[in-house]
């Protein structure tokens, strides 16, 4: 079992821009038994969506939402699947989701620029620019899908190698090496 302090040491570790799109692509259902669509639940979407919205927002609507359920799936599509042609084709969908909202430079006194979103569903757009953000720091390969296929829980991998394969390992690693361990055995009988 992990300790509640592991679990937020390794949190600590990861940028809040990566935590936020983690839970965004973990509100689709997986899992065994499946999870729902919690963006499906407005009070639940609101939670998970609040990285991404200003105070001052309107409610999200049901178009917002099936927008955002839209581009959740090509995100866990384009981490899913990295390197292959379904992924290239998945990224070609969060571009179309990208041509939709328009940004500009803004420029602080202190020699700091950040992008305001000028066009486009506001929520969509804080989406996509976390999601861009992510990808210019070189951290948005870190957003992984866990290797038990019973599981795949999207989080972000800490290890300096890159190279973590479950979610937790002591949940869906620790049961693939006993499985894997029991396999052998039976092979070598």
């Amino acid at each position: 079992m992990v300790s509640q302090e592991t679990t937020d040491a390794v949190r600590r570790q990861v940028p809040a821009l990566a935590d936020a799109v983690v839970e965004l692509v973990n509100s689709r259902p997986h899992a065994t038994p499946l999870t729902p669509d919690t963006l499906a639940d407005p009070e639940i979407a609101e939670r998970i969506l609040r990285p991404f919205r200003g105070p001052d927002q309107p409610a999200l609507s049901q178009g917002d939402l099936g927008r955002l359920r839209d581009l959740r799936d090509s995100l866990v599509d384009v981490v899913s699947q990295p390197g292959t042609e379904a992924a290239q084709e998945a990224w070609a969908e969060v571009n179309q989701w990208a041509a939709t909202s328009a940004f500009r430079h803004v420029f602080d006194g202190d020699g700091r620029v950040a992008l305001l979103q000028v066009s486009g569903p506001p929520v969509v757009g804080a989406v996509i620019r976390a999601v861009a953000e992510l990808v210019a720091q070189g951290q948005f390969s870190r957003v992984r899908i866990c290797a038990n296929a019973e599981c795949s829980h999207a989080f972000y991998d800490t290890t300096r190698s890159r190279t973590q394969r479950w979610h937790s390992y002591e949940v869906c690693g620790n049961r693939a090496n006993v499985a894997a361990y029991r396999a052998r055995a039976r092979r070598s009988m």
